[in-house]
Parts: structure tokens; C-alpha cells; sequence
């Protein structure tokens, strides 16, 4: 084989230089991490289901969902947990051969089949599926430096206008809100309820009924008759927006016109949609948001990414709100990675000097030398083709 090429240069220049193309081109699409991916594939459906107990989100949710979750390829084993606010967290750890798109995809599709079992409140907050990796990539926090801002203000305003915008980018698994959203609470007065004799389920009635989006129809709509001049859309009273809208919502109404309302029985204001987390930074009112990378993703890339989306979006801000990153992986990683690219080259250049002293030629050197670039980048053109990644065990690998 060897005398094939020595008979043949040319051909044996070609081959290295597609060689050494097909690294080039492999190497910037390699995707850099700090460890290779090697837990088994896992995918994460995560419900809601607010105001309910830890026993009742068991029996209710987290039971059904796991139920459905039959037949599925290469599903080795779920767990599960219910906590007391509300919240169920399903995950399904896959075998080595599962593929994490088809993974997903037949979760969703299994998760279709039980969803119309669930508790109504649980399928209109929505159900999420997930393929992210395990492990914060980065946490963003959004801090009010001049107080004007709650951390509830500040956990809203990231939900509601940053948070779907860095969930489409490309590399972003999920993300993870650490604050709250505004929602209308209503604090019910146990003495009053009995005063009235109502219960705390004909408040969720009521609300429910009278805090809808009603389609009205039109005035004159086709087929019209003769001499039909007015074609209007009626407009009907959309949802509430406004405590005060909340508090005349009518709960009961007697045979002499006397009517009771919300206000009678309760108290209703504009607070959080959850007190079970706080968010401050240095003391200051803030709103954090983690990002997990997806799976196979580039987590330096991606974390660029992100940052250039949050900078782009900066004019927008608020007045006061500004952005820390409390916590962020990639620093360490470029490091490791650019440790292990020096220790490479200089194991490089000692090679070359090794191979001098023995053989006391420069040609003789730098003819075995030139092989060296080629096989280095013909390794990562072969780390492509079997879908590992750049990280410090492969480029340690590569120095060996």
C-alpha cells in the first residue's frame, strides 16, 4: 500500500487535501462542550396544576401522564415527582440507541392520547415536552438597580416579552424562570363565604363564567334582506383585565334584586402568580432565567447567542433593569479548551524537534512532520462522522 503512494504522488497530495478539507469543514460544525454527552437520552414532560396538594397532583396528573407512557422504543425507565405547588415532573430516560427527536416525538404523540384525562386547569396552562440536557448552561438575572421595579414587575415583564424570544434560539433547550408572572389574586373570606353560604367552588364558577371571550356575531350578516343597508360586527365585553372588573363579578342574586359579589366575600389585587420563589441580586429586587442547552448543541455558540439576543433587546428595557450573569459555564470551558489546543501544539512542535535530533535531516523531518496536520484534522472530520463533539476528553485524546 505504502509503495502505491510513494509511485503516486499526486494522488497521495490529493487525498491528504481532502483529508485535511474534511476536517476543516467537520471542525466547524463540531460541537463544543465541556464533556461528552454521554447519559442516555432523556425527555421531560412538566404540568401544572395550581392550588392543588402534592397527593392530588399525584393521583390526577402524574399517574395519568405516566399511564400513557407505554410502547415507546428504547424507553429504559421514568420517574417522577408531585410537589405541594402544584407541579408534576415526568422524566423518561431513553437507552443509548433512542434518537432525542424521535424521542420527543413519540412522548408528544403518547402525551396527546391522555391529555383530554387531565384536570381542565392543567391542559389550559399547558403541558410542556423537553429534550434539554441536564444542567444550567447560563442564568441570566434582570435586576432593578433603581428600585422603581419589583422583583414580580421584573419576573413578568422577562416572562411576557424575553423569555419566548431566547426559547427560539437555535441551541436553547428550555428555559426556567425563577420569579413569577402577574396573575389577579383573590383572597376569599372564610366567615363571609358562610354569611353568604357560598363555597370557595361557586367563586371558581362564577369567574369562570363571566370571564370569557364571547363571539357576538353581526348586525346584517349575509344572506340579507331586500333593502338591508347595515352591516355591523358586534363587539361583546372581552376577558377582565382590571381588579376592579373582578370584584363586581356577581357570585349569588336573591328574589329581592339584592346581589353579591366578589368584593363582598373577598379581597381582590394585581399580585403574583406564585410566592414560592424569590428572586434578588445584591440585595436588589431581580427576576433570573436559566438556559439549558439542547441536546448535541454547541454551548459556547449557543451562550453567544444568547448574550447578542439580550443585547440586541437592551433599548427595550425597561428603565433600571439591567443584566448580570450571576452564573455562566462557558468561560470555564473555552479555557479548558484552549489549554488542551496549547498543550496540542506544543506537543506539535516537540514532535518535530524529537524526529530532528534523531535523524539530523530538515527534509527528513518535515516530510513526516507535514503528516501531522493531517491526521489531526482528518481526527476531526472522523469525530463528525460518529456525532461526538469537541471537549476536553477527545482534544486530550488527540494529544496522546
Amino acid at each position: 500500500m505504502s509503495r502505491f503512494f510513494i509511485e503516486r504522488p499526486v494522488f497521495a497530495w490529493v487525498i491528504a487535501l481532502l483529508i485535511m478539507l474534511g476536517g476543516v469543514l467537520a471542525l466547524r460544525m463540531l460541537p463544543i462542550a465541556q464533556y461528552p454527552q454521554i447519559a442516555p437520552t432523556s425527555v421531560t414532560v412538566t404540568a401544572s396544576y395550581p392550588g392543588a396538594d402534592a397527593q392530588t397532583v399525584e393521583n390526577s396528573v402524574t399517574k395519568v401522564i405516566e399511564q400513557g407512557m407505554t410502547g415507546i422504543d428504547n424507553l429504559d425507565y421514568m420517574s417522577a415527582t408531585s410537589t405541594s405547588t402544584g407541579q408534576a415532573t415526568i422524566t423518561l430516560t431513553f437507552t443509548n440507541a433512542a434518537d432525542p427527536d424521535i424521542a420527543q416525538m413519540q412522548v408528544q404523540n403518547k402525551l396527546q392520547l391522555v391529555t383530554s384525562q387531565l384536570p381542565s386547569v392543567v391542559q389550559t396552562n399547558g403541558i410542556s415536552v423537553d429534550k434539554a440536557s441536564a444542567g444550567f448552561l447560563m442564568v441570566i438575572g434582570f435586576v432593578s438597580s433603581d428600585g422603581r421595579m419589583s422583583s414580580t414587575d421584573v419576573s413578568d415583564y422577562v416572562d411576557s416579552t424575553l423569555n419566548d424570544t431566547l426559547r427560539r434560539i437555535e441551541g436553547v433547550g428550555s428555559t426556567t424562570l425563577f420569579g413569577s408572572s402577574y396573575a389577579m389574586r383573590i383572597w376569599l373570606d372564610p366567615e363571609k363565604l358562610s354569611k353568604y353560604q357560598l363555597m370557595p367552588g361557586d367563586v371558581s364558577s362564577a369567574i369562570e363564567a363571566q370571564n370569557t371571550q364571547v363571539s357576538a356575531g353581526q348586525l346584517g350578516a349575509l344572506p340579507a334582506r331586500p333593502g338591508q343597508q347595515l352591516n355591523a360586527t358586534v363587539t361583546a365585553r372581552s376577558r377582565l383585565q382590571t381588579p376592579e372588573q373582578f370584584r363586581n363579578i356577581i357570585l349569588k342574586s336573591t328574589t329581592d334584586g339584592s346581589l353579591v359579589r366578589i368584593n363582598d366575600v373577598g379581597t381582590v389585587e394585581l399580585g403574583a402568580e406564585s410566592y414560592t420563589t424569590a428572586s434578588r441580586y445584591n440585595g436588589k429586587a431581580a427576576a433570573g432565567l436559566a438556559i439549558n442547552v439542547g441536546t448535541g448543541a454547541n454551548a459556547i455558540d449557543t451562550a453567544e447567542k444568547v448574550k447578542a439576543a439580550i443585547e440586541r433587546m437592551k433599548p427595550t428595557f425597561p428603565e433600571g433593569v439591567e443584566v448580570v450573569y450571576p452564573y455562566d459555564t462557558t468561560p470555564f470551558v473555552v479555557l479548558s479548551i484552549e489549554e488542551v489546543v496549547r498543550t496540542l501544539l506544543e506537543a506539535i512542535v516537540l514532535v518535530f524537534v524529537v524526529m530532528f535530533v534523531f535523524l539530523q535531516n530538515i527534509r527528513a523531518t518535515l516530510i513526516p512532520s507535514l503528516a501531522v496536520p493531517v491526521v489531526l484534522l482528518g481526527t476531526f472530520g472522523v469525530l463528525a462522522l460518529f456525532g461526538y463533539s469537541i471537549n476536553t476528553l477527545t482534544m486530550f485524546a488527540m494529544v496522546l
